[in-house]
C-alpha cells in the first residue's frame, strides 16, 4: 500500500486468521508478501475527499495493493488507519496495522466480490459455536450457558435466528428459515461492514458473535470474551504457554480491528 507515485514496496501482507486462499479477502492481501519495507515518509493524517475520508502520507493520498484510492466512510476510521501509518517506525511492519489490511481487503477483494464474501460468512451460521455445548464439567458447562445463551436469546428475539444446539462436537442441522435469514441480514452489509463481519466470523466461529458486535448487542471485547470461554476454561485448569498467549494477543489485535468495520456500513 503506498501514496501516489510511491514505492510499490509499500504493499501489506495476508493476515493469516483471515479466509482461505479461496476467498477474495485473502486474495486481495496475497499480493503484498515481501520483504518489509522502510517508511518513507514524514507524516501520517486524515483528510476529506471526494466520497469520504482518505489517509494522507505527506499530504498524498494512500491507495490500496489494487491501486484502488483508500478512501474511508468515516472521519475517526480514516485516523484510526493513519495513526496505525504514523506509528510505524523504520519499517512498515504490517503485524501492527490491521485496519490497514482489513481495509485493504474491503477495497481489493470483497467490493469486487460481495456476493461471494456474504454467502461464505453466512455459512458460518451453519456450525456456529455458541451451538455446540459441553456436556461435561459442570463449570464449564456453567460458563457457557452463561455466557452464550443470553446472546442466542437475542438473536432470536432480535433478529429472528433460532438455532438448535448440541452436546458435544456432533454436527447439528439449523432450520433452513434461520440459515435464511442471515443470508438476508448478510446481504444488508457493504463491503467494509462485510469485512469485519467476516473477520470477526473467523476468528469466533460465530455468526452469532459476529451479528452481535455489528448491531451494537455487545462490545468487541465481550464478543472476544465470549468466544474465549472454552479456552479460558482450559487455561484455567493448566495453564497458558508463552507463545500461544501471543498468538491470543495477535488475534485480538484482529478482532478489535474487524469490529470497527463491522458496525458501519450497513445498508
Amino acid at each position: 500500500m503506498s501514496p501516489d507515485n510511491p514505492p510499490s514496496n509499500g504493499n501489506l501482507p495476508s493476515n493469516d486468521n483471515l479466509p482461505s486462499d479461496d476467498n477474495p479477502m485473502t486474495k486481495a492481501q496475497a499480493a503484498s508478501r515481501a520483504q518489509l519495507p522502510k517508511r518513507f515518509y514524514k507524516q501520517a493524517a486524515a483528510g476529506e475527499t471526494e466520497g469520504g475520508w482518505a489517509v494522507l502520507l505527506d499530504d498524498r493520498p494512500v491507495r490500496t495493493p489494487g491501486r484502488r484510492p483508500l478512501t474511508l466512510p468515516e472521519q475517526a476510521l480514516a485516523e484510526a488507519i493513519a495513526a496505525e501509518w504514523a506509528a510505524q517506525e523504520t519499517l512498515i511492519d504490517p503485524a501492527g496495522m490491521p485496519l490497514t489490511r482489513i481495509a485493504n481487503s474491503a477495497l481489493d477483494g470483497v467490493s469486487d466480490a460481495l456476493e461471494q464474501v456474504r454467502a461464505d460468512a453466512a455459512r458460518f451460521a451453519e456450525t456456529d459455536l455458541l451451538c455446540y455445548r459441553a456436556e461435561e464439567p459442570q463449570g464449564l458447562v456453567a460458563r457457557q450457558t452463561e455466557s452464550w445463551d443470553p446472546l442466542l436469546d437475542w438473536a432470536r428475539e432480535a433478529l429472528g435466528l433460532r438455532f438448535n444446539l448440541a452436546g458435544g462436537i456432533v454436527h447439528v442441522a439449523q432450520p433452513p428459515e434461520t440459515l435464511e435469514r442471515v443470508n438476508k441480514i448478510v446481504a444488508g452489509f457493504d463491503a467494509f461492514a462485510l469485512s469485519g463481519v467476516h473477520v470477526i466470523t473467523s476468528l469466533t466461529g460465530s455468526m452469532v458473535l459476529s451479528l452481535a458486535v455489528a448491531h451494537g448487542r455487545v462490545s468487541a471485547e465481550e464478543a472476544w470474551a465470549a468466544s474465549l470461554v472454552d479456552e479460558d476454561w482450559q487455561i484455567s485448569q493448566w495453564g497458558e504457554d508463552a507463545e500461544a498467549k501471543r498468538r491470543r494477543e495477535e488475534r485480538w489485535r484482529d478482532m478489535e480491528a474487524a469490529a470497527r468495520f463491522a458496525v458501519i456500513g450497513r445498508n
